[in-house]
Order: C-alpha cells, then structure tokens, then sequence
C-alpha cells in the first residue's frame, strides 16, 4: 500500500491545530492550505463575523508564519502598505522603512475599500513576489501570500477590484455562516471563556515548519495527472467561453491555475494523482471570479456558481 504523501499529514495536523479555535469552515482551511501550497492568494468574501481574519491569524500561528494585518481605507496609499525609504540624519543616508507587505501572510482587511492606485500596489508582490520602492526592486521572503477580504453586502465607499486584481487571486472563497451545531459549539466556547484575541492561552502547536512546507509543494508539483483529466479541464474551461450565460469565460491562466488547485486538493486528500472530484472541487472557486454573467442572465437572477455548475453538468466525467 502507497505511503500518503507528507502533505496529507501535515494537512491533518494543521487542520487539528486550528479546530481548538476555529469552529467549523473546514473547507475554507483547505482552500487556504491548497492556496500556500500553490503559492497562490486567496480572496475571502463573507459577511463580517464569519472569522475570516481569525482563520488567517491561526494559520499563520500553526505554519510558524509571521503576519501581518492592513486595513483598507479610502485614504490607504501605496507606500503605506510597500514602505518608503526616510533620511537618517545620524548617518547622513536614506534607510528603508518597510511596510506591512514585507511579511508571510498579509491579510488585506476590506480590499476593495482602498483606492485603485493602492490596490496596484499588491500587483507586483502576488505575481513575482517582488516590490518595487523608488525604483529599487526587493524580493518577498518565501512563504509569501496575500489573503484579501470583502463584504458582499456593503457597496457604499468601495471600488471594485479590476480583472488583472481578481486574476492575481487563485481562489475567490465564500465564507458562509457555520450550520446551527457549528455555532453552538462556538457560543459554549465562548461562554467557558474563549478569547480569540489572546492565542498565546489556546495551545495552538506548530504543524509545519518553512522547509516541510516546500517539501509539500514540490509534492504537489509532482503529482500525477492523467491525460484525461487534463482533457476534462480543457473542455471545463472551453465550456465556459461557449455558455450563453456568460459574457467573459476562462482564460488559459484559469486553465493552469485550476491544475494546480486540483493537484493540491488531490496531495491533501492523501492521494498522489488527480481524480476528477478535485477538479470538480476546485472548480467553483477558481473560476468563480474570472468569468463574467450576461446581463440578462444577473436580470434573471443567475449567479456565477449557478452559471458554474450547469456547465460542470454538462461535461462528461472521465472514469
């Protein structure tokens, strides 16, 4: 019998770390765990309470990861997130004063409340994991990755984040509210007096450390994939672009970056090799936030994951 690969385990590992604060949201964890192994972003979009930020805090608390935290505002500019280089009078020269992005997980709190030439900022970072400050470029330390939230009920005083932003994203998450057993178990917490301010009290043990988790990374690079399974992405993707339901389908990025989502769902599964539910799997959120509705279709009350799985339907599933 195959040995699971190292991913597997600490998978488990890290999702029992982060289970002694976090009530449900099993599926966000992975989709947050198959992002860093995929040296992908991840954009979180729920209403507020749902413990976005505390889910990324944990993370970064279990991996042995350094974070940080901007809130986005109207005012935010560039050099508020990327840094800025002061003079130093003791030394007569300019000195770089970083910014938050100088980090592992950066968690961008309501991205789309900042203005567009701050949002740009991020560009560079999530695609080369470079920054660029009055015209000197500095490389990110690895693990490096951005997750980004936003409310999808509140629209005044925000600015919608461009195509080439929301591509940089390999993973639009939705982040729903727990089911009712969920969040009972999250009220006894808190009523036994749980704090999720203080993590230091929770006994939160690190599952991984940097090296282990290139190890997984390059597990997930060399994770078999048949040739009909890469048939089946094709014809997913190419479905989209044909759909009468939307205006703008995948692009061959979406193609790519849903590979790779799959292999990383598939190591986290235990598996070495891709089946066709990891791609199904990785289907919605990777896709989700690249295609675009018909008019007609928002009129009739369509949403991209209904638009989605209609088209998922369609394709035969190789076997």
């Amino acid at each position: 019998m195959n040995e699971p690969p190292l991913t597997f385990h600490v998978g488990q590992r890290v999702r029992e770390q982060m289970q002694k604060v976090i009530c449900g949201q099993e599926s966000v964890i992975d989709h947050c765990l198959a992002g860093l192994l995929t040296r992908g972003h991840v954009l979180l979009e729920g209403v507020p309470g749902t413990a976005k930020t505390l889910i990324v805090r944990v993370l970064a608390r279990t991996l042995g990861c350094q974070f940080k935290r901007v809130q986005m505002t109207p005012d935010l500019m560039p050099a508020d997130i990327l840094g800025t280089n002061i003079y130093d009078p003791g030394t007569g020269k300019f000195r770089l004063r970083r910014g938050p992005i100088f980090t592992n997980l950066l968690l961008a709190d309501e991205i789309n409340r900042a203005p567009a030439k701050t949002q740009a900022a991020l560009l560079e970072a999530m695609e080369e994991g470079v920054v660029t400050i009055d015209g000197e470029d500095y490389r990110l330390e690895e693990p490096f990755m951005v997750f980004a939230t936003q409310n999808p009920i509140e629209h005044e005083g925000t600015y919608p984040l461009p195509e080439a932003e929301l591509d940089r994203f390999m993973f639009k998450v939705i982040v729903d509210y727990p089911a009712r057993e969920t969040e009972a178990r999250m009220l006894r917490m808190h009523n036994s007096g749980f704090d999720p301010r203080d993590l230091d009290s929770l006994g939160i043990e690190q599952a991984a450390d940097r090296e282990t988790l290139l190890r997984c990374r390059r597990e997930v690079i060399e994770t078999t994939v048949q040739e009909a399974i890469l048939d089946y992405i094709l014809q997913l993707v190419a479905a989209t672009r044909e759909s009468p339901l939307l205006r703008l389908g995948g692009s061959p990025r979406s193609a790519a970056v849903l590979l790779l989502a799959s292999k990383a769902f598939a190591v986290l599964a235990g598996r070495r090799y891709v089946i066709p539910e990891d791609v199904i799997a990785a289907a919605l959120p990777t896709l989700r936030h690249r295609i675009i509705l018909q008019p007609e279709a928002e009129l009739d009350g369509i949403t991209p994951d209904m638009a989605l799985k209609t088209i998922i339907e369609s394709i035969p599933v190789p076997r």
